[in-house]
């Protein structure tokens, strides 16, 4: 072979240290990296050194909670777990699953407003299928779940569609928009707010940031303000700020409808024009030919299919590679 052939050239670097840098990827902590690899800590530390070295790149900083990884090191993820990946079919033969013999460990990421939705079916459905397998969910949205599945922190996401870059794969889910949650004994209306009363009430907003949402773009195109008496993280927290209290929360409609049933407050359309939206399973490029992320991503469109049956009644699937469309955003 020629002297500069690309396998020959290999003989001189470690691959192990490649398994190393993809578990730092996922974890992002040395111990928990040294926990999932059984290895020491310190074993840890010198292969995350002789990786700097490689790479000429620190790879990883101190963050809370952990480390957070450079941007030579997120340029890093897809080509790494893609080469691992590859290796590994190369040597075990391609991965099958069959969900009644064999157990999965199905890590999700989404927000806790489909989760709400999403995950007492999921988790039913799947130990059902499947008994000896678990699906554990991780937080995420739409600005940080592509990450996560860069990361190999989880193997399928859910989320309102976004510019996602070219390793994520995408699935169309359903189709969903915004509605009103409120008190009807404390507001004293159980019927649909007029825009009036809408605009009149104190609104508690669900934001990452706190800072404004799909609704106060909306009102400002119309030269309108709302007034915010309080902001959360979590849509699970809406129902305990707005019993009670004369106010108002606006989220998706399909959080909205969960939420309201269970602690009995009033569910209705918006007094505003709010646009739609559209939630897609996605995975990474490099999982396409799991057996498991295939699995998993099916039982969502079925699940989704039951949950939020599309208008008209059709319920065929949507392509497995199928396309992204609009933002859901912040409210």
């Amino acid at each position: 072979m020629a002297a500069d052939d690309p396998v020959t050239d290999l003989r001189g670097y470690d691959l192990n240290l490649l398994v190393v840098l993809a578990v730092l990827l996922r974890e992002r902590n040395v111990t928990r990296t040294a926990e999932q690899l059984h290895m020491s800590q310190a074993a840890v530390s010198a292969a995350l050194g002789r990786l700097r070295k490689l790479f000429g790149d620190p790879l990883f900083v101190r963050a809370p909670g952990g480390m957070a990884p450079t941007a030579r090191a997120r340029s890093l993820q897809g080509p790494v777990r893609q080469g691992l990946d590859s290796l590994k079919v190369a040597i075990a033969g391609e991965p099958e699953f069959d969900p009644a013999r064999d157990a999965a460990v199905f890590r999700l990421g989404m927000s806790d407003d489909l989760e709400a939705l999403l995950l007492p079916e999921l988790i039913s459905t799947v130990t059902a299928a499947s008994p000896g397998s678990s699906v554990f969910c991780l937080q995420a949205n739409r600005m940080t779940v592509a990450d996560l599945l860069d990361s190999g922190g989880a193997q399928v996401g859910v989320a309102a569609s976004a510019a996602w870059g070219p390793d994520i794969r995408s699935r169309t889910l359903f189709e969903s928009g915004y509605a009103c949650l409120y008190d009807p004994v404390a507001v004293g209306s159980p019927a649909p707010l007029t825009r009036a009363a809408y605009l009149a009430l104190p609104h508690v907003m669900i934001s990452a940031d706190g800072t404004r949402g799909v609704v106060d773009d909306v009102l400002d195109a119309e030269n309108l303000t709302r007034r915010r008496v309080a902001s959360t993280a979590h849509f699970a927290m809406a129902p305990l700020l707005l019993a009670g209290t004369a106010s108002v929360a606006t989220m998706p409609r399909h959080a909205a409808e969960v939420l309201g049933a269970r602690f009995g407050l009033q569910v209705c359309e918006p007094p505003i024009t709010l646009p739609r939206f559209t939630v897609s399973a996605l995975w990474h490029r490099s999982s396409s030919g799991d057996p498991r992320v295939r699995w998993l991503v099916e039982t969502l469109g079925a699940l989704a299919r039951t949950l939020m049956p599309p208008p008209g009644g059709t319920d065929s699937p949507a392509p497995w590679d199928g396309a992204p469309s609009m933002n859901g955003d912040p409210v």
